[in-house]
């Protein structure tokens, strides 16, 4: 019971999409734009940088709110918080009353690794930041996180258990990124250099 409560009550509260939310009240439809995606990405290109940067802080908290129900809820529970906040970045991908097609889970994600271990989040963040400039696409931010989590995590934490939920959230967040890594092979994704110098520091929405 304990697993299948944190399961929904995680699922509920990642499935909440700010992204779905600005869009209707900006009369945008980021399903038919851009990249497709109710994520901070989409809305960041189609609605605005600010609002791009809401959405992520929204994804990062919901996941961040999810860990920590698990927690209070069962608190003898030592993959509490980890069960609730995967199911969290389950529901951001799969939203039930947006026909399952949400974001692709990399802010619930990183919420996820904050709640878990800010120190190892701060590492895995910067280490992901600096091999993304170095290799020059987005692509490398979820591949590196999601290769690091999950052995950070299992050997901080020395558990099987930990290392298993861990790595099931990584693949998830894998498969929905597995794609940007062939638009860029393919060189149909944009370097992030160039991104950086001609839109991040351009006018902003």
């Amino acid at each position: 019971m304990k697993i299948l409560f944190c399961m929904l009550s995680g699922y509920l509260l990642g499935s909440l999409s700010p992204a779905a939310l600005i869009a209707k009240i900006k009369k945008k439809n980021l399903k038919e734009s851009g990249t497709g995606n109710l994520g901070a990405m989409n809305t960041m290109l189609i609605i605005g940088k600010k609002f791009g940067a809401l959405v992520m802080l929204l994804d990062i908290l919901k996941a961040i709110c999810a860990y920590k129900l698990g927690q209070a809820l069962f608190p003898l529970w030592s993959l509490s918080g980890l069960v609730a906040g995967g199911a969290a970045v389950a529901g951001h991908i799969f939203p039930f009353y947006l026909k399952f097609k949400g974001g692709k889970g990399l802010a619930p994600f990183a919420g996820v690794m904050l709640a878990y271990d800010p120190l190892q989040f701060v590492v895995i963040f910067v280490f992901a930041i600096v091999l993304m400039l170095i290799v020059n696409y987005t692509y490398v931010v979820p591949f590196s996180a999601c290769a690091l989590f999950p052995i950070g995590s299992a050997v901080t934490s020395g558990s099987l258990g930990v290392f298993v939920v861990t790595a099931l959230i990584s693949l998830l967040v894998l498969f929905k990124h597995a794609g940007n890594r062939t638009r860029a092979r393919a060189g149909e994704d944009l370097p992030v250099r160039n991104y950086i110098k001609n839109n991040l520091f351009g006018k902003g929405k």
